[in-house]
């Protein structure tokens, strides 16, 4: 496909982006990002060392191959911190809110009211972790925002970078945008903050005979997560779409995409809890297996946050500035990445501050083709398999498929009746063989060995007859689905989806004043009066905080709305306990009529099948 063809058809189908409102960074040029860093490198065990200064800075000199020891980062900082002088003076203008956006940013309902106290517990200590780890400071925020406010105007453009690929029959339209700065902690209470992000979303289309191209799915990155939930179809009530061009809501300060507005509750996972939530997931899936249910690899059901994540909203309102076709704002002419670029396709490094953060979070990312560590992106080297769509063929093919798969267990079926008189005939034989050696006392091992040979030509027919009906059900499904297909059938629009993100509904949201001010306030209450137990009343240490554990237990019960499910649950408790103290106290007795029930029954069983 030529650059007019391809540029042709990512206008078509780009997309609008809908933000919160507070949203302080959008989709930009990288020229004039690039213009206005500083270029760094980092070597193990030194301190950071500046290689261009800001102002001097190209695409081309990122492109540069440079070689660098393992561990070496390179790395660009598109702000420097504020001085004390510069960040007083942006309080005193009233900007010190207004860079995070919280001027006209509100949360209405809080995040921790919206899980469990564990669940809160975890999110303290995640907070406490931010002291000792690499982060990037709130000044530095503010400075970001001073620095994108300074870009004159008539430079402050809004391209995406687009590739049009080919591949397993589909046309891949992706389109990436690059923003200044996540400010997701400092201006929407999120999970991390960091200099410069890297987005996208990928449509994937389908050509007929007569070289019309016709979409099928779209594809939105969402925190590094792949799989079938990140798609819908393009007859998916939830893909809005105005004209033919799809609505992406954006997360506030993620700068995340969903195909729904609203809020979404995200958990992040901490490395040092790593085992122990894995054991719980562990111990979940036994349980779902159980119960017949199964469990999502990536997201859970709302109802079902891991009490050992850490759990962040992703504000994805749709309530503020909108860009796209038509829209506040239009997009800029697209930027093509084909052939690739040399900044995308040799630097590995940085488009950010490095701030050595063990977790990555507060790092910078890397270019649309790497990951932080210089390894390919899936979304980049793999556009199918990053969404589950490497096992879907396109929908002209589809009936190809089925039938081609239908003449493959149909001949697999053909060698399995084959085999199965070839073993038949082996077995009657031996069985008559087997019938003259019978009484033959000298012939007592080649009798011996003949039965054995029987059994495993019996066992070996078993399993290919078993295989043999497998297919047989197999091969009439394969035929009803090729009746269907030829009829017209396509599947619903979500069946391939497991457990998508979706976000909060109304009646979660709808969370008293109340409620959210005790989950605000539940851990440092607690925290103080264990220490009021230890320093006040040591002798009551154990009673005291089996009250305070019961205490926590009932008002969250009554704030989450599951007093009943507490009833249920201790009643259940008392239950069981109930029981076993009667069982040991009378385990003698237990026992004894245990033994009489048995014998009675056997001894009436017996009696009545000699009466028969």
């Amino acid at each position: 496909m030529n650059t007019e063809s391809a540029r042709s058809l990512l206008r078509r189908f780009e997309p609008v982006l809908r933000f919160t409102r507070g949203e302080s960074f959008f989709p930009m040029d990288i020229e004039a990002y690039v213009e206005r860093s500083s270029f760094w490198v980092h070597r193990p065990g030194e301190e950071a060392e500046l290689l261009v200064p800001r102002g001097e800075l190209t695409l081309d000199m990122l492109a540069e191959p440079r070689a660098g020891g393992f561990d070496t980062v390179y790395f660009l900082m598109f702000v420097d911190p504020l001085t004390i002088t510069q960040l007083a003076e942006l309080r005193l203008r009233g900007g010190g809110e207004a860079y995070a956006g919280r001027s006209r940013f509100r949360a209405e309902s809080g995040r921790l009211a919206r899980v469990g106290y564990f669940s809160r517990l975890v999110d303290t200590l995640f907070s406490l972790t931010l002291l000792t780890r690499g982060r990037v400071t709130g000044d530095t925020a503010a400075a970001a925002l001073l620095a994108y406010d300074q870009i004159p105007a008539e430079s402050i453009r809004h391209p995406y970078y687009g590739r049009v690929l080919h591949e397993g029959g589909w046309v891949i339209l992706q389109y990436w945008f690059f923003y200044p700065f996540n400010n997701w902690r400092s201006g929407f209470f999120g999970l991390n903050d960091h200099e410069a992000d890297w987005e996208m979303i990928s449509i994937y289309l389908w050509e007929d005979e007569a070289g019309e191209t016709h979409p099928e799915w779209a594809a939105y990155a969402a925190h590094d997560f792949e799989g079938d939930d990140l798609r819908r179809r393009w007859d998916d009530p939830e893909l809005l779409r105005i004209g033919e061009h799809p609505v992406v809501y954006v997360g506030a300060g993620s700068h995340a995409s969903y195909f729904l507005g609203g809020e979404y509750l995200a958990e992040l996972e901490l490395p040092l809890l790593s085992p122990v939530s894995r054991s719980v997931d562990r111990v979940g899936e036994f349980v779902g297996r159980l119960v017949r249910r199964e469990r999502s690899r990536r997201w859970r059901k709302p109802a079902e946050h891991h009490p050992l994540r850490v759990p962040f909203v992703d504000y994805a309102r749709g309530d503020g500035l909108t860009i796209g076709p038509g829209q506040h704002r239009e997009w800029d002419e697209p930027v093509l990445l084909d052939p690739v670029p040399g900044w995308a396709m040799h630097y590995r490094g940085l488009w950010g501050l490095y701030t050595r953060d063990i977790i990555s979070g507060e790092d910078a990312p890397a270019g649309p083709r790497y990951n932080r560590d210089g390894s390919i992106r899936t979304s980049w080297y793999d556009p199918l398999g990053w969404v589950g769509l490497d096992k879907e063929s396109v929908p002209p093919e589809m009936l190809d498929h089925i039938l081609a798969r239908r003449n493959a267990v149909e001949e697999r079926n053909r060698a399995l009746h084959h085999a199965i008189r070839r073993k038949s005939a082996v077995l009657l034989s031996r069985g008559a063989e087997s019938q003259a050696l019978r009484g033959e006392i000298h012939l007592r091992e080649e009798y011996a060995a003949n039965k054995a040979v029987i059994a495993a030509v019996a066992a070996e027919l078993d399993d290919i007859r078993a295989q043999l009906a497998a297919n047989e059900a197999l091969l009439d499904a394969l035929n009803r689905y090729a009746a269907r297909l030829k009829d017209g059938y396509r599947p619903l629009p979500g069946s391939h989806l497991r457990h998508p993100p979706r976000p909060t509904s109304e009646s979660e949201l709808c969370l008293s004043r109340i409620a959210e001010t005790w989950s605000a306030v539940s851990i440092g209450l607690v925290m103080l009066g264990v220490v009021g137990l230890i320093v006040f009343a040591r002798e009551y240490l154990g009673v005291g905080l089996a009250a305070l554990v019961i205490m926590i237990t009932v008002v969250e019960a009554v704030f989450h709305r599951r007093v009943q499910k507490l009833i249920d649950t201790v009643t259940v408790f008392l239950a069981v306990v109930s029981f076993l103290i009667l069982f040991f106290e009378f385990f003698r007795e237990i026992l004894v009529i245990l033994i009489l029930l048995a014998g009675t029954y056997i001894l009436v069983q017996n009696l009545r099948e000699l009466n028969t």
